[in-house]
């Protein structure tokens, strides 16, 4: 039998046990918050979007990638070269903190006059882990008759900065970057060659003009891509099937009168309408694809329906009894959407969606009076259109009949405080399962009730991992939340009659704080241990509602307004924008929502019902095993786990924010 340990060999906590990371340090133990580690094509793409920037800013017409035969990768530009002069408080080369400090670049000042008016946004990780995670990096810049060189390994500089005269015949300027990918950061060290691919053709797609090539060494093959024409031309040859009408395209920019928008924020846009074959769903915000969508989607998807509704109502062509939904008029829409966005603030490092809320306004009103214009000066087109988009409304509305006649009999009687929604259409539907009765009521006042219903819930849940199935109904709100769903409680390993389910959409709704966060977790557990299959077919998300409001004074032509923040990092970001608008510091009232309850209606639809602004995760097991996940959850919520929660909390207590 082992022996106890002693007190003298237990962890000891103390002022030494706390680790501080430095430089690149945070990077390298834990990539994965910074980049995609499955291959390094994100940080290749970091490097590339640097040359991409360039070109967006005017400095540029050549973009030359090149993956060498040793495993490297080059990205070479015809732009101004990066500064290689000392920095004026860092007392170091510009070019040394652009690759060595997480929060250093040009695409930080906003100004008038800045270096990048629009960029690929302000994470400020950048090529920074690009370094980090990189065995070699040689970076040459070249600018005002003079090449710098700099050599880093690991993050580290390796071979300082040295200098020498250009030589005759060299370009004028520009920066080459050579990178060596570390393969001990990523799953596989290599490149994945039809996504790198398809990134480069779509930088010379949205910057017209520009001549982006590729080679590959060991095969010699060379690859060159310029679209004098842009979007037209890239969708014209990617589409499967020939379209309905003609391509819709167009480009709205704010001018310098514009009251809610920055000079040269808008949207370029091409649409394509098929009635059959594959999709073409592309965005890009400052050049960045946004793989995930986000808001700036959002707007085009809100300026496409409304544009198209209004056609509609005025020539009276929508039969009787067809209620037209958004994505009757968005089924068969193929498009690109290429935004300029002054401050972009996307979700996560790798920026794969938009999540600044502007971006629903400014491209829907960018795009909406276009489009109605177009279709009043095109009728024929905008019939053709119009029946598309009610064809599949009348499909929609025919599916949703049927199932309700399978569910006709033997209903069970629905919990009395659900505020149902009045569709019955599953895929357009979704219920909320919102936390205390004032937050529920200020989601019943603000929420749409065509689609939208409520299911308040009192207190926390009962914790219900170690529950039996046949004891659960005696839990009054497992009982609510069962009947409301429509699906009854089962395994993994069970084939529910999922024929009942009455909402696409199941949102768990909980206060910003540690309480919702708790809440939040004992529905997640009641979810994965007894409705499985509702996570594995894409139906429980969990919505993040804001835990900051700004409010902020008018400035100059600009008026009042408030605005949400998600969190610390996000609160920030806003900070900095409304100082870049001119207000004073301190101008702003922060207010730190305690809970849902404390917001009306109206702000709850804002900020966390509307489709269009809302952010709304989905529950997904991702790359890990049901049975792994099970074992993690048994050591966080089962009653006699607490030495394993302890030792849990040990090793990962660094990676969690603690709100108290």
């Amino acid at each position: 039998m082992a022996s106890k340990p002693s007190a003298s060999s237990a962890p000891v906590y103390s002022e030494s046990s706390i680790r501080v990371l430095k430089g690149l340090e945070p990077v390298k133990t834990r990539p994965g918050m910074y980049t995609r580690t499955d291959t390094p094509l994100h940080i290749i793409q970091e490097v590339i979007d640097n040359a991409a920037d360039e070109a967006l800013a005017g400095h540029g017409k050549k973009i030359s990638v090149t993956l060498h035969a040793d495993g490297s990768i080059s990205v070479q530009d015809d732009g101004r070269g990066i500064p290689f002069g000392m920095h004026p408080q860092e007392n170091a080369p510009v070019i040394e903190l652009v690759f060595t400090r997480l929060h250093a670049g040009g695409k930080f000042d906003k100004s008038q006059g800045g270096a990048y008016s629009f960029s690929g946004g302000l994470h400020g990780v950048g090529v920074s882990v690009t370094n980090a995670l990189s065995k070699r990096l040689e970076v040459t810049s070249q600018r005002e008759g003079r090449v710098a060189r700099l050599v880093f390994s690991g993050g580290d500089v390796v071979e300082p900065l040295t200098l020498r005269a250009a030589g005759e015949g060299e370009r004028k300027s520009g920066t080459l970057a050579r990178v060596w990918p570390d393969a001990k950061y990523f799953e596989s060290a290599a490149l994945p060659l039809p996504e790198l691919m398809h990134l480069l053709r779509s930088k010379a797609v949205l910057m017209p003009g520009v001549t982006v090539s590729l080679t590959v060494e060991k095969t010699k093959e060379s690859t060159t891509w310029l679209y004098k024409a842009g979007l037209r031309d890239y969708v014209l040859q990617t589409l499967s099937t020939d379209p309905l009408i003609p391509l819709f395209e167009g480009e709205g920019y704010a001018d310098a009168a514009s009251e809610n928008f920055a000079e040269g924020e808008g949207a370029q846009w091409c649409l394509a309408f098929t009635e059959d074959g594959a999709l073409l769903r592309e965005s890009y915000v400052n050049l960045i694809p946004t793989s995930a969508g986000g808001t700036h989607e959002s707007g085009l998807r809100d300026g496409l329906f409304n544009a198209v509704k209004g056609f509609i109502e005025l020539h009276s062509l929508a039969p009787k009894g067809v209620k037209l939904l958004p994505e009757d008029v968005f089924a068969r829409a193929s498009y690109v959407l290429s935004a300029k966005v002054l401050d972009p603030q996307f979700q996560g490092q790798i920026k794969e969606r938009l999540n600044s809320r502007d971006a629903v306004r400014l491209v829907s009103g960018m795009l909406r009076p276009a489009l109605e214009l177009w279709l009043n000066q095109h009728v024929d087109y905008g019939k053709k259109l119009a029946e598309l988009a009610i064809k599949a409304a009348q499909t929609r509305q025919k599916a949703g009949q049927k199932v309700e006649k399978r569910k006709g009999s033997g209903v069970a009687v629905l919990p009395g405080k659900l505020t149902d929604c009045e569709s019955r259409d599953i895929a357009h539907n979704e219920v909320f399962l919102v936390e205390g009765d004032s937050a529920g009521g200020s989601a019943k006042m603000g929420r749409d009730k065509e689609s939208q219903a409520v299911l308040p819930l009192r207190g926390k849940v009962l914790n219900t991992w170690e529950v039996e199935r046949d004891r659960l109904f005696a839990n009054t709100e497992i009982h609510d939340i069962a009947v409301a769903i429509g699906v009854d409680p089962h395994g993994p390993q069970d084939s529910p009659d999922m024929s009942g389910l009455r909402y696409g959409k199941v949102c768990i709704l909980s206060d910003a704080d540690v309480d919702g966060s708790h809440i939040q977790v004992l529905l997640l557990t009641l979810f994965f241990r007894h409705f499985p299959k509702l996570i594995e077919t894409g139906h429980l998300y969990v919505a993040r509602p804001p835990l900051f409001r700004i409010d902020a004074p008018a400035r100059g032509k600009k008026p009042a307004a408030k605005l949400y923040a998600l969190d610390e990092g996000e609160l920030t970001a806003t900070l900095d924008k409304l100082r870049k608008d001119g207000l004073r510091e301190g101008a702003w009232t922060i207010s730190r929502f305690k809970g849902l309850g404390e917001m009306n209606a109206e702000q709850l639809w804002d900020t966390t019902l509307n489709p269009d602004t809302r952010r709304l995760l989905q529950v997904q097991l991702g790359q890990v095993d049901f049975l792994q996940t099970e074992a993690l959850i048994t050591k966080l919520m089962g009653k006699g786990e607490a030495a394993a929660r302890r030792e849990l909390m040990e090793v990962h207590g660094d990676g969690i924010e603690v709100d108290v």
